[in-house]
């Protein structure tokens, strides 16, 4: 049984297109097609609330408009879920590469990207107790937890710094050799702006002259096949992730 993870953060304000341009520009630049629905959490109240996010598969991008993006985590990161107290978190030599354009003139007239990043670059330090802290104290040496991207995508506003991307990752709990949880599901939507659910909030920072921000994600974990787990955290619950990072944006030569 696996976990299925909702954004409780308002949906994504850019929207993605999917008619096709009259004129053809190359390259193209894909997006892998996703979309979050609502599902059951604590009550069928917050269900209600909850939104569906969906982005098209394509995004045309011509020469002129296309952009190479790079992702770094730093220090002063939090991780929290449940119950709880947040764990502080070092993420530093996290990083990432990725490409954006624009779509239509209104975007490029506000500075607007539409940015992806290759999976296969992405890097999330694990939380372990060289990198993490639990009320002040470092984790266990035999705890680890490690971060498995597999979606990361959005759009960036260059010109107000507003930030607002799709996250999706596993979260694989361990302890040594001796126990592995199934992996927790996490998906979200990692903005600038605030995320907010019924036990965990965050407040974020818009992208800076230098490329800095904090971006925070509020996400509903659902139960999983391990009686263990789902007691230790209450499943179902939510967990919060507050990133300090560095986003860099340069035009593709």
């Amino acid at each position: 049984m696996g976990c299925k993870i909702n954004s409780l953060t308002p949906p994504i304000l850019c929207k993605f297109h999917t008619q096709k341009p009259e004129l053809r520009t190359k390259p193209i630049f894909h997006f892998p097609s996703s979309s979050s629905s609502s599902s059951s959490s604590f009550s069928e109240k917050q269900q209600k609330k909850t939104k569906s996010t969906t982005i098209s598969t394509q995004v045309p991008i011509t020469e002129a408009s296309s952009y190479t993006i790079s992702f770094k985590t730093e220090r002063d990161c939090k991780l929290g879920i449940s119950r709880y107290p947040d764990f502080e978190y070092n993420a530093e030599g996290g990083r990432g590469n990725g490409y954006g354009g624009t779509k239509t003139e209104d975007s490029l007239e506000n500075n607007e990207l539409f940015v992806s990043f290759d999976i296969g670059t992405l890097y999330i330090p694990p939380l372990t107790s060289s990198t993490t802290k639990f009320l002040g104290l470092p984790l266990p040496p035999f705890l680890k937890i490690d971060i498995i991207p597999m979606l990361f995508q959005g759009c960036i506003n260059q010109e107000s710094g507003k930030v607002d991307l799709e996250f999706k990752a596993k979260f694989l709990f361990s302890a040594g050799s001796v126990y592995k949880a199934p992996p927790l599901l996490v998906k979200t939507v990692l903005t600038s702006e605030e995320s907010k659910g019924t036990m965990k909030r965050g407040r974020g920072q818009r992208l800076d002259d230098e490329g800095k921000c904090r971006l925070v994600g509020v996400a509903t974990v659902d139960p999983i096949d391990d009686f263990l787990m789902n007691s230790f955290l209450g499943l179902p619950t939510e967990c919060l992730a507050d990133l300090n990072a560095i986003i860099s944006i340069s035009a593709s030569s």
